[in-house]
């Protein structure tokens, strides 16, 4: 018997023996009357062993197997659950294993066996934070975070949107490092699922704004000296959005959190579903971001959407696009990116006039055309003759082979969902522009 136990006995053998009263045994054991009655007749007919609870060493009903047991701590401890939190353990359980269990039950069994959370709570920190947006599609926030997403030891850059009203994710977009591609891809996506927000909040990269901008004079400012803007800028103004710029991460915290959260929750789907390259993990990611958003977006202040659709007039794919300027001569052949390229003219589309300015459409998903005055033309590649010297006898003449990508090239990761650009023989110079424009690293 337990001290306790033996306290109640040794009170209600007075109370047998009649030193104390009903009352005085009640105030000392702090029960009922009621109860002491019982505990006093229990005592007569059955004796001390009355005080005993029934289920004292019996097993509870609801009690987890020691089979079930050892399957969760071997699951915790397998190479794929071992770098999970313990809530979204516990979620993957029930997902992916069949196996139902409260996060309270979860917790004390992994501790009792040794088995720390990966990501432990923080003392909590008071501080002020934004109020959200009152509408779905007012505000979306825009970033990219670099991680070994695919647990390949190789960081990668996520490119992301949430909507700040919602904390939806309305895209996700994996690339090798933080790109202009990365950002058109997710702003596509975005339109595509949603429509087009109102404003998009970034932080103040390259990609986003001029770094021209911060080095103009007072005077130059006071001028109305205009800095051109970014590709992506022109773009978000095509499209009627407007582009807010943040100086500090904690001004665009939503998403800042958001990357806190993917990091300890994303790799571990990855592994669970044998994704180890960039191609897998992009289709993946579409129907991850509505499990997210089915489990952490709340609901907006308003019901009214901001969200616009996109116009029937307006070619998305003539938007997400590098848009430059240039002169053709008379046989509509210009130069961009150190190549030159000629305009094909077809019934459809009106005759250029010789010798004038277009605009230069680049783009991984199309490769190179032109825009004259609203109609867009196809291009192809143009090789001046040159002219050699002495003849060259045919069996030394180079053949051109069709060149074919390593496996390690631009166009054999992150853009399976994109129709590619097939060029042939010494067009490989083509795809090596289209790379170092959209892929390359930005300071």
């Amino acid at each position: 018997m337990s001290q306790k136990q033996l306290n109640r006995f040794a009170v209600i053998t007075k109370l047998i023996d009649g030193h104390i009263t009903v009352k005085e045994a009640a105030l000392c054991l702090e029960l009922s009357e009621r109860q002491i009655i019982r505990l006093k007749k229990g005592v007569l007919n059955e004796g001390p062993a009355f005080l005993i609870h029934k289920n004292k060493g019996r097993k509870p009903a609801h009690a987890i197997s020691q089979d079930l047991v050892q399957k969760i701590v071997s699951l915790k401890k397998s190479n794929i659950y071992q770098g999970a939190n313990f809530l979204h353990f516990q979620e993957i359980l029930k997902e992916y294993e069949a196996v139902s269990i409260s996060y309270s039950a979860l917790y004390n069994l992994l501790k009792a066996n040794g088995i720390e959370s990966s990501k432990k709570r923080r003392r909590f920190k008071e501080h002020r934070r934004r109020k959200r947006k009152p509408q779905e599609g007012l505000l979306i926030q825009m970033d990219a975070s670099p991680f070994d997403w695919l647990n390949l030891g190789e960081n990668l850059t996520l490119h992301g949107c949430i909507d700040d009203a919602t904390g939806k994710i309305t895209a996700l977009y994996l690339t090798k490092n933080e790109c202009l591609q990365g950002y058109f891809e997710s702003l596509r996506l975005t339109i595509e699922l949603f429509g087009i927000p109102l404003s998009i909040y970034t932080d103040r990269h390259s990609i986003f704004i001029s770094p021209k901008k911060n080095k103009l004079s007072i005077e130059e400012e006071l001028a109305g000296k205009p800095v051109n803007d970014t590709q992506f800028g022109r773009a978000l103004k095509e499209l009627g959005i407007t582009l807010i710029t943040a100086r500090s991460p904690q001004a665009k915290g939503r998403i800042e959190r958001l990357w806190e959260t993917l990091q300890s929750r994303l790799p571990i789907e990855l592994l669970r579903h044998n994704i180890t390259t960039i191609d897998q993990a992009n289709e993946f990611l579409a129907s991850f971001i509505h499990k997210f958003n089915e489990k952490f977006a709340v609901e907006p202040e308003s019901k009214e959407v901001a969200f616009r659709k996109l116009p029937l007039s307006v070619n998305l794919d003539h938007v997400l696009c590098i848009v430059d300027k240039r002169t053709f001569d008379n046989g509509g052949v210009f130069s961009f990116g150190n190549k030159q390229f000629q305009i094909i003219q077809d019934i459809e589309n009106p005759l250029l006039p010789p010798k004038a300015k277009v605009e230069v459409l680049i783009s991984p998903k199309f490769g190179v055309k032109a825009r004259f005055n609203g109609a867009v033309y196809d291009t192809i590649r143009f090789i001046s003759q040159k002219s050699s010297k002495g003849s060259q006898k045919p069996s030394e003449t180079k053949k051109n082979k069709p060149w074919i990508p390593p496996d390690s090239h631009y166009y054999k990761y992150g853009h399976k969902l994109i129709k590619k650009v097939t060029f042939e023989d010494s067009d490989r110079d083509i795809l090596k522009m289209l790379e170092d424009i959209f892929l390359s690293k930005y300071a």
